[in-house]
């Protein structure tokens, strides 16, 4: 865990480095806003919750995260510091884990400074917060699962451009797979046990239910082992470039 801790403080730091935590935080408040305030009509809906936030946070990270996980190890490849990276006496999961670990640090500040959209509901009324505890809760695992993709996907190139693109493709896949729009077309020929094994896979079936206050050990374990599952894809991925 030392070297893990030692990578994870050394990419965080990076991004602050340069002006692009700043961009990235930036514009992820300002669409955050947008999509609460304008497009889900939070104060003409009349109620004291963040359901109008939380409800396009699978959208917005379709566009946010990749642009985030794009460089984690495209960059590195391109500039040929993941030689060095690889030289150092740590072993290809500390690497992994705490490049991914960083970037997910970073998402969850960016997260926590939307803050005064929950300070604004208690000022307004009497909202649910254990519901919006569980929903912050919720975005962040779904928000460290666009990362995993997107890690993994950003060790195959040495293209930023290339892993945004392919990473948003993949993350929409696991976001549509779950949509009623994507269920109705199978709903006519394919059996229960089918239909219920698409909903499994998407993430918006999981993020839901979580966004309700439920947090359910199978939503959980559906993050977890997702997260897991791309991390392992990660270090496999590296290990084959790593023997090219």
């Amino acid at each position: 865990m030392g070297h893990t801790w030692t990578i994870l403080k050394r990419e965080l730091a990076s991004y602050f480095t340069t002006p692009i935590a700043y961009v990235f935080i930036v514009i992820y408040l300002f669409l955050s806003g947008i999509f609460a305030f304008y497009l889900g009509n939070f104060f003409g809906r009349g109620q004291a919750d963040l359901n109008s936030f939380f409800t396009f946070h699978p959208w917005l990270y379709l566009f946010i995260i990749p642009a985030l996980s794009m460089r984690l190890w495209a960059e590195e490849r391109r500039s040929g510091t993941i030689e060095l990276l690889l030289t150092l006496p740590i072993t290809m999961w500390q690497a992994v884990a705490g490049k991914f670990l960083a970037a997910w640090a970073f998402m969850a500040i960016a997260l926590a400074l939307t803050f005064p959209m929950w300070w604004t509901v208690n000022y307004l009324g009497e909202p649910d917060n254990g519901v919006i505890v569980a929903s912050y809760i919720g975005s962040l695992l779904m928000g460290g699962a666009f990362l995993a993709i997107g890690a993994c996907i950003s060790s195959l190139t040495r293209n930023q451009v290339i892993a945004f693109i392919v990473t948003a493709a993949a993350c929409l896949l696991f976001v549509l797979s779950g949509h009623p729009l994507v269920l109705d077309f199978f709903k006519g020929w394919a059996p229960a046990f089918l239909l219920q094994a698409i909903s499994s896979f998407g993430f918006l079936s999981h993020f839901d239910s979580i966004t309700k206050g439920i947090i359910d050990l199978r939503d959980l374990v559906y993050f977890a082992s997702f997260i897991a599952f791309w991390l392992f894809a990660n270090v496999v991925v590296i290990e084959m470039k790593k023997a090219d």
